[in-house]
């Protein structure tokens, strides 16, 4: 009877060391763990940049969504039975937004007036979509009043416009500039209409992340936007920002009761929602496609493996012989092909982590070589690729290599330990 020996036992391991290290010409296969291997790394690679880069573009979206615009925008439901919309002008705007205030993880609530009118600036024009803010709350923007990417003084913002810095890439304005704002539906005379024009200082320029934020949004004073609207003493809507926004849906009851019969409420995910709902689907699809690339990847293993069990056809018989165990040979090829598995699997790991670290430097490199335009933000929305390396996208990319790896090495494995060493050493 075969004596049973402990598993993964040391002469296990110097048997499985010596196939994996054997040239071709005695009868080993390393150029095809050398396939094995690199393909392993790469799959694991390509799995590792693919789930930090989406992981970075849906963070890298969803912070502009809410570093720049309402978590929560409260309108008034429309009381003029001629109206052509669904909601109308705020009257008492500044108790509305109090009572709003006061539900609990509500960290500011203000009032806005909005507006679209067309910017001039010598002979130049753009359409932009006016906001009329306090300047106590544009200071609350993150995404706006962020000095480290805004030029100007936001301090100066009561005296003059503060305009997205794809707005002023388009009207060719600068800080302490001049530019006009043309409203067709101004001022109401016996003769009819008359567009009203404004001429305000550019006295702060934003960049907010966003192209489509940056190219068409302009900061008004909010008593400044009243009069240029005909919104005296009204506004159009209140700015809601909260604790937590990803939890906003939980808190919609609160306030719609804060805000009393006639409140309707839009959050950022009824904004967004559609688009949120297009990532999700577009990540599990791009995660199964890395996943079936790891498993072609994997499969190289068992290809190095049948050829090495085929050509170790010898000394699988004389190892049964001398009284391995079918476990014992089982095992060694195993390790052969998880020892592959695992050491491709670490090199991936270092090269995606590496990749979404340093993507920046890399990008740069590409588009240089490419002669600029690669990244079109109009296209895009934001500005740059961006990744982001989370502990969980790393760990389930290990854990589906290995998985796979050490999954596919057992069927070889148990072809190795079922041979029957007198078939095996009959024409030796």
């Amino acid at each position: 009877m075969p004596r049973q020996t402990t598993p993964f036992a040391r002469f296990e391991w110097m048997i499985a060391w010596r196939y994996l290290r054997a040239r071709r010409a005695e009868g080993g296969v390393s150029v095809m763990t050398w396939i094995s291997l690199i393909g392993i790394t790469l799959a694991v690679f390509a799995l590792i940049a693919t789930l930090s880069v989406r992981s970075g573009f849906r963070a890298e979206f969803v912070d502009t969504i809410l570093g720049a615009n309402a978590h929560v925008t409260i309108y008034a439901e429309s009381t003029n039975p001629n109206s052509t919309g669904r909601t109308g002008p705020i009257a008492e705007f500044d108790a509305l937004a109090d009572r709003i205030t006061t539900v609990p993880g509500v960290t500011r609530a203000a009032p806005l007036i909005k507006g679209q009118v067309m910017a001039n600036s010598r002979e130049r024009n753009a359409g932009v979509q006016v906001f009329g803010i306090r300047p106590e709350d544009l200071a609350t923007i993150r995404r706006v009043a962020d000095p480290d990417t805004a030029r100007g003084d936001i301090a100066r913002f009561p005296e003059g416009i503060a305009l997205g810095s794809g707005v002023a890439r388009e009207l060719g304005a600068g800080l302490g500039d001049r530019i006009k704002l043309i409203n067709p539906n101004g001022a109401r005379t016996a003769f009819g209409t008359t567009p009203r024009i404004n001429a305000y200082e550019v006295v702060y320029i934003f960049t907010a992340g966003r192209f489509d934020i940056d190219k068409v949004r302009v900061y008004l004073p909010f008593t400044e936007a009243q009069t240029y609207f005909d919104r005296d003493g009204l506004a159009d809507e209140i700015e809601v920002m909260v604790d937590d926004p990803e939890k906003v849906t939980n808190m919609t009851a609160s306030l719609l009761q804060a805000g009393g019969e006639g409140t309707l409420l839009w959050t950022w995910r009824d904004a967004s929602g559609g688009f949120l709902r297009a990532l999700d689907v577009e990540d599990n699809v791009m995660f199964v496609i890395m996943a079936v690339l790891v498993l072609i990847a994997a499969m190289n293993i068992v290809s190095g493996l049948i050829m090495l069990v085929k050509n170790k056809g010898r000394d699988i018989g004389i190892l049964r012989t001398i009284g391995l165990t079918e476990g014992a040979v089982l095992r060694v090829f195993f390790i052969c092909g998880a020892f592959t598995g695992l050491i491709g699997t670490i090199l991936g790991v270092i090269l995606g982590c590496l990749f979404a670290i340093y993507i920046d430097p890399l990008f740069s490199f590409v588009n240089y070589v490419a002669g600029g335009g690669v990244w079109d933000p109009s296209i895009r929305g934001i500005y740059a690729l961006p990744a982001k390396l989370q502990l969980g996208d790393v760990l389930s990319a290990v854990a589906l290599s290995l998985g796979l790896s050490f999954i596919v090495t057992i069927f070889p494995a148990r072809r190795a330990a079922r041979m029957n060493p007198v078939e095996a050493l009959r024409y030796e």
